[in-house]
């Protein structure tokens, strides 16, 4: 398989690994960059600090063995040396290996007041210190190749005056920087590795969900319904599969109404058109001369004619209505005598199954398209009685409150199932797939009045119950003008 040098597995993982290589090399300049000025620093509080307590200490009557024990043992451990003289330049008090290898004190210095031993002069810098005190130097050890801090300060107490003189290098001892330096590069190709690795496998656990989604989705591409985006992930990811996987449900219901509209209206057409053509050769070859024939097969063929124009015509408005082309002519109107109007128009319909109406009409004005709210329902009705049984009860209702007008349906029919209840609104959708089709039902008519519902921003829907019937209803507001009413 190719590598994809530009995927997000490889981006991904470049970005950890540079990640990781960039904190390394932080780690690395703050170690060569900043240890000297850090070590300079704590040598300097060190030194600031020590000077300190020797003056505390020589400030008091008495000082005790344990407390000159505890500043040697500290400064040997700070590798600072030092030496406490009285006015006389006599020493009272020198640590016990002070004068070590790293210490400067006694060997020739130059300092502001000239070039000499300090511990072998010391009346010399004693009275550099009563000029200046306290008094600090950095000095270039010729002996060690070190940097060295050089400090001296007078100290005035009740009983005479002492002069402290301090040493201490500025830089750490050459092994030591090679250690850290050692150190560092091992720790360093250990942490490339680990970096290596650990960026590897989370490149690997955050695009895995991505890339799987992304095989699905090329399935999905090639037509193929029967995939599934579900990932155990990251929040996002899983609700990106989900979100997916939603929109293949609906793609795999388009696919399927695709086919049943394909079905539907090639039947729809090709059925009228197989009557025409066949009634016509009738007429042609046998009725032709037979007046009451001739007329008999005609009408067939005034009917199918008929039906194919209804068919043409619902198509086109339903076209419309989805694609938003046509306008809504608001205005006020009464919606009980527009129910009753349209139940006087399916009058015959009604005779033909020997169905009752039973209505609930409360008066009430809506602000609404009033000819394509009669086609809604004309549809309701319509479709009411076409899946109602014969001597069955229909009753319609119109509820209204301040605001609002609730029109409804509810027939005793077969009812409609809660898996079809979704798609019964999608054109030429049925719920009894043998349910044959009449000149006066083109199958569209829930599907335009879904159409119309929408472009009137209407609430609608149905409730069914298998066995018992269903009832569909909208609501539409009563946000009219008061003068125009009355008007």
């Amino acid at each position: 398989m190719k590598f994809n040098f530009k995927g997000i597995r490889f981006s991904t993982w470049l970005y950890f690994f540079g990640f990781s290589i960039l904190i390394l090399s932080l780690l690395g300049l703050l170690l060569v960059v900043f240890i000297k000025p850090y070590y300079r620093n704590d040598r300097i509080q060190s030194v600031d600090a020590l000077s300190n307590t020797i003056q505390s200490l020589l400030q008091q009557d008495k000082v005790s063995q344990s407390d000159l024990d505890s500043i040697s043992s500290t400064m040997l451990g700070n590798n600072v040396c030092a030496i406490v003289y009285n006015e006389n330049g006599n020493s009272v008090y020198m640590p016990p290996d002070s004068l070590g290898r790293l210490c400067m004190l006694d060997k020739s210095v130059n300092v502001r007041n000239g070039t000499y031993a300090i511990s072998k002069d010391p009346l010399k810098f004693i009275e550099l210190l009563q000029a200046e005190s306290p008094y600090s130097a950095t000095l270039y050890s010729e002996y060690n190749g070190i940097e060295m801090l050089l400090y001296g300060e007078k100290i005035v107490t009740n009983m005479s005056n002492y002069y402290i003189v301090m040493n201490t290098p500025l830089e750490p001892v050459e092994s030591y920087i090679d250690f850290i330096l050692n150190q560092y590069f091992y720790l360093a190709v250990v942490v490339v590795v680990i970096a290596l690795v650990v960026s590897f496998f989370l490149s690997n656990r955050i695009t895995f969900p991505i890339v799987k989604m992304k095989d699905e989705a090329d399935k999905l591409a090639q037509g193929n319904y029967d995939v599934s985006f579900e990932s155990d992930s990251y929040s996002e990811i899983n609700n990106l599969a989900s979100t997916l996987d939603d929109a293949t449900r609906k793609l795999s219901q388009v696919n399927d109404l695709r086919k049943d509209l394909v079905a539907n209206v090639s039947h729809d057409i090709k059925t009228p058109l197989t009557m025409i053509k066949a009634y016509a050769e009738m007429i042609r070859d046998l009725s032709g001369d037979d007046p009451e024939k001739r007329n008999e097969h005609l009408d067939v063929i005034l009917k199918e004619a008929d039906y194919l124009d209804k068919l043409v015509t619902d198509m086109s408005e339903l076209s419309k209505l989805q694609s938003g082309i046509i306008e809504l002519n608001l205005d006020n109107f009464d919606l009980k005598e527009c129910t009753i109007s349209v139940i006087e128009l399916v009058d015959k319909l009604l005779q033909e199954k020997n169905i009752r109406i039973e209505t609930n009409l409360d008066e009430c004005f809506v602000y609404a398209d009033e000819i394509k709210i009669s086609q809604v329902i004309y549809n309701f009705i319509n479709n009411a009685i076409k899946y109602s049984k014969e001597n069955s009860l229909i009753r319609v209702e119109l509820d209204s409150d301040e605001e609002k007008v609730m029109f409804k349906v509810t027939d005793q029919g077969d009812g409609i199932s809660e898996e079809a209840l979704p798609y019964i609104w999608d054109r030429y959708y049925k719920v009894d797939k043998n349910f044959n089709r009449t000149v006066k039902s083109t199958g569209l008519g829930l599907a335009i009045s879904k159409a119309i519902l929408e472009a009137h921003k209407a609430r609608y829907g149905v409730e069914s119950v298998v066995g018992e019937g269903s009832t569909f209803y909208f609501e539409l507001s009563k946000d009219y003008d008061e003068n125009e009413k009355e008007e």
